[in-house]
């Protein structure tokens, strides 16, 4: 009992990070009042999307999947939440019952909703809820999580973002390891005029479909891939390391499902 408890010290004192005034107080100030004023101002638009959603997808209307999110300072791990978006796929199964792939399933309508980031929108409510913010490191999935260093875990001491510091940089053009170093660096100096030119550049890449490439390179592996499969590949962790990864993100998964 006593070993446990050191560990979990020493992990709570590993994650720990110093944060300003304006990570503190004024960025969930400002995250209450603009994620309210979205829902509000496009509720319209809220409406017409679920509706076409509806029609051309069927139901349900929204897409919810476990993603980690800030880590507890009481316990030193991340808080596990539903991140919520319009559903971009439909059901469409061959004679087996199976799911046919996922670009068959995403159609010229999916497509269009992602390519607008409108497929986005309902996070609004994970922002208001507390569990997101509007800028911060995008959240990643818990197969991902489970993969990182403690020094990549770091980025999950700053609440997951709806765009972020790496998404102006190349979003999935960048490597894993370009990804997850920018998330570093933007934990490390998180400043209201740096996430001032984060939301400048976002609307730029929204609108104007500006890249954004800056300082990230292709790996030779697929980017496209989850993180345990990107490592395995390029051979930094062995199959044994992986499956066992793989049954600890299972683990967590069917904790909160309980």
């Amino acid at each position: 009992m006593q070993q446990k408890h050191n560990a979990d010290l020493e992990t709570r004192i590993r994650f720990e990070r110093k944060c300003g005034f304006y990570e503190l107080y004024v960025k969930r100030m400002m995250d209450i009042i603009c994620s309210l004023a979205a829902i509000i101002v496009f509720s319209w638009l809220y409406i017409i999307i679920a509706v076409l959603v509806r029609v051309k997808l069927g139901s349900p209307v929204l897409f919810k999947q476990p993603r980690p999110g800030k880590i507890d300072p009481q316990t030193g791990r991340e808080k596990i939440f539903y991140m919520y978006k319009f559903r971009s796929m439909s059901d469409e199964r061959d004679e087996n019952g199976n799911l046919l792939p996922d670009d068959v399933r995403l159609g010229e309508f999916g497509k269009a909703l992602r390519a607008t980031s409108m497929d986005e929108l309902p996070e609004a409510f994970n922002i208001l809820k507390g569990d997101m913010s509007i800028l911060g490191p995008r959240p990643q999935l818990v197969r991902d999580m489970v993969f990182m260093t403690p020094k990549q875990r770091m980025r999950h001491t700053a609440k997951p973002g709806l765009s972020g510091l790496a998404q102006t940089r190349g979003r999935n053009a960048l490597s894993w390891d370009a990804k997850l170093a920018t998330d570093i660096e933007y934990i490390e100096n998180i400043t209201f005029l740096g996430d001032a030119k984060i939301i400048i550049n976002t609307v730029k890449q929204v609108f104007l479909k500006e890249k954004g490439i800056k300082n990230g390179t292709v790996d030779e592996v697929d980017i496209t891939d989850d993180l345990g499969d990107y490592l395995l590949k390029a051979g930094r962790v062995s199959k044994e390391e992986y499956d066992k990864k793989q049954k600890e993100a299972k683990k967590l998964l069917e904790s909160i499902r309980e």
